[in-house]
């Protein structure tokens, strides 16, 4: 389920660098990531009951603030939570419009994602997601609201509707080139209340690149994160509960 260009945000992975797809003075930019990771964790909930993922995306932005992207991560909830007879990867695809209201320092975000889980579902719940969000930033902080409008949500039948909230701080540390975060959310899911969870997330994220050029865009960190979520509905076939307290390390490649 998260996607790295919010979960970034979150964990201090910020200041994604772009690159000119023409003159410097062109208002097209693209960028890209990847990254290695010791867990994927999405709001909370392991989506790879515990195992390492790899992800990266592509990013597409307008100086106008237009952005569209596409981001992928291996997964292991399609199979081992959800019941599909095979499925392990998850393929993002989202778009918005983004920039500054005014002369105030605040910010805003607005846009749309399709989270895709390709697979045999062999019976099991669609778990293909369809959410809508808009997001207020001011310095350091940023407060996010999800909104879902497919029938299916992450799995659960019936849930359009369903929605989540997130509040987040991203502050640097001096010129250390750390970045400390934290997070705190709360998912509620429509017509499928056991499910409903609070997480939480604490990280601390360092720019490799303030070492060397040669390093530059690279970022290594750690985060913890937790939830209150129901053991008993949020255990894998494999008896691995997604939603413990979690430790979680990461390096990535910003382009």
């Amino acid at each position: 389920m998260k996607k790295l260009v919010h979960a970034l945000v979150l964990t201090g992975l910020v200041g994604v660098p772009t690159f000119a797809m023409a003159a410097e003075e062109s208002p097209h930019s693209l960028s890209a990531n990847v990254g290695m990771f010791s867990d994927y964790v999405f709001r909370g909930i392991s989506q790879t009951g515990g195992d390492p993922a790899v992800q990266g995306g592509l990013d597409y932005s307008h100086s106008s603030g237009f952005y569209l992207g596409t981001w992928g991560s291996n997964v292991g909830w399609i199979e081992d939570f959800q019941g599909y007879d095979s499925g392990n990867v998850e393929i993002d695809v989202y778009g918005g419009f983004r920039g500054d209201i005014g002369q105030t320092g605040l910010t805003f975000d607005v846009g749309a994602i399709q989270y895709m889980y390709p697979g045999k579902k062999a019976g099991a719940v669609d778990a293909d997601t369809t959410e809508i969000y808009a997001a207020l930033g001011w310095k350091w902080f940023t407060a996010k609201y999800s909104y879902y409008v497919s029938d299916e949500v992450f799995g659960f039948a019936n849930a359009d509707s369903s929605d989540y909230l997130d509040i987040s701080a991203s502050v640097p540390i001096g010129e250390t080139g750390l970045t400390a975060g934290a997070h705190w959310g709360t998912f509620s899911f429509e017509n499928n209340s056991a499910q409903d969870y609070d997480d939480w997330k604490v990280s601390l994220a360092y720019d490799v690149g303030t070492l060397s050029k040669v390093m530059d865009g690279v970022t290594v960190g750690v985060a913890y994160t937790d939830t209150d979520a129901d053991r008993a509905v949020w255990t894998d076939a494999n008896s691995e509960f997604l939603g413990k307290d979690t430790t979680t390390v990461w390096i990535s490649k910003a382009f």
